[in-house]
């Protein structure tokens, strides 16, 4: 298939990027500040986990802690909770948990609180050294992020959108922008109804709406499809306000080309189309990273099936997973100043 014969050129494309770009300056959207470079703030995560069998004989948690990486630095991590618990490194993408442990008699609920300081700072790709043609790689190191996930499958219906917009003669980075573009064009910000918020690329490919797991699943699906390692990781955002509480998480992607990795945040792009741009190769520091990856595979192992994600705790009782709608949460922070 030639480039005239695609349903979506590169060229046609850029033409469509400049004429959306003149409408998203004439439409009556609110002006958003200039992103956050830096943010120094303290962070709480609690969680009461109830224990609903009187007679069971384990209790186990699994609860994400924080990345500690060249965009964010974790001090003075805190862990409260009456039971046992060991922090566990789990043995890839820098994931770490606090694993909770206790045994019969067991308590009718097990509270766990942690609180952090960090200095989150903004994270901007190199995008000299990512506009370079490199082969893209296959060994091993990059296996996980060129597979399909449980809801981001690589074949049918993902596989023939990412074909419809495949490119010939272009690097990874221009190809990316296509899938990006792409993306943000047809999906909507929009949490109504159900199906939503699973990171679910088949959903968000014929549905077109959803949240930023969704937005993100079908940017990571139509990249890999095309062989570009791209990878999912979920936190939390930071508001504008000195302090106040976090209503839920925030999820982002990254993809890989000409030797390093290129961030995305194809959703928030959606929400703040004067930082379309900029959202393709930049993260504002208005956010907090926990974990990388998908249909995880935790360390102590769980019994239940792969985590579809992981930023709420998860919980077994006697190896049966708690219900997430049970489990109670709440998470704030506060200004540290600079």
């Amino acid at each position: 298939m030639n480039a005239k014969q695609l349903s979506t050129s590169f060229i046609g494309v850029i033409l469509l990027l400049a004429l959306s770009a003149g409408a998203r300056a004439e439409s009556p959207t609110e002006s958003s500040a200039p992103p956050d470079r830096v943010r120094n703030f303290n962070f709480t995560y609690h969680a009461d986990i109830p224990v609903s069998n009187p007679a069971a004989k384990k209790f186990e948690a699994w609860i994400p802690l924080p990345r500690d990486d060249a965009f964010q630095q974790i001090r003075d991590l805190k862990i409260e909770t009456p039971v046992h618990f060991e922090i566990v490194d789990q043995g890839s993408n820098g994931n770490r948990v606090a694993h909770l442990e206790a045994t019969a008699p067991l308590p009718t609920s097990v509270p766990v609180t942690m609180t952090f300081a960090t200095i989150r700072r903004e994270e901007a790709a190199n995008m000299i050294a990512a506009a370079r043609d490199l082969p893209e790689p296959t060994d091993g190191h990059f296996a996980e992020y060129l597979e399909p996930n449980r809801l981001v499958p690589l074949t049918g219906r993902i596989a023939q959108v990412s074909a419809n917009l495949a490119e010939t003669d272009v690097t990874p980075l221009q190809q990316a922008r296509v899938d990006y573009e792409y993306v943000t064009s047809i999906m909507k910000y929009d949490k109504t109804g159900t199906g939503w918020g699973r990171g679910d690329a088949l959903y968000a490919c014929d549905v077109r709406r959803g949240n930023c797991t969704d937005f993100h699943s079908l940017f990571i699906g139509l990249a890999r499809a095309r062989g570009i390692p791209a990878r999912f990781t979920i936190g939390f955002p930071i508001g504008s306000a000195k302090s106040h509480d976090v209503p839920g998480y925030h999820c982002w992607a990254e993809f890989y080309s000409g030797g390093v990795w290129v961030p995305v945040d194809a959703s928030e792009a959606s929400k703040h189309p004067d930082r379309h741009d900029y959202y393709f190769g930049h993260l504002d520091a208005a956010r907090i990273a926990f974990t990388i990856g998908r249909d995880l595979l935790l360390k102590p192992p769980q019994q239940g099936e792969p985590l579809n994600y992981l930023i709420y705790p998860y919980a077994e009782i006697d190896g049966a997973g708690v219900p997430q709608k049970e489990i109670k949460t709440r998470f704030s922070y506060t200004d540290a100043g600079s």
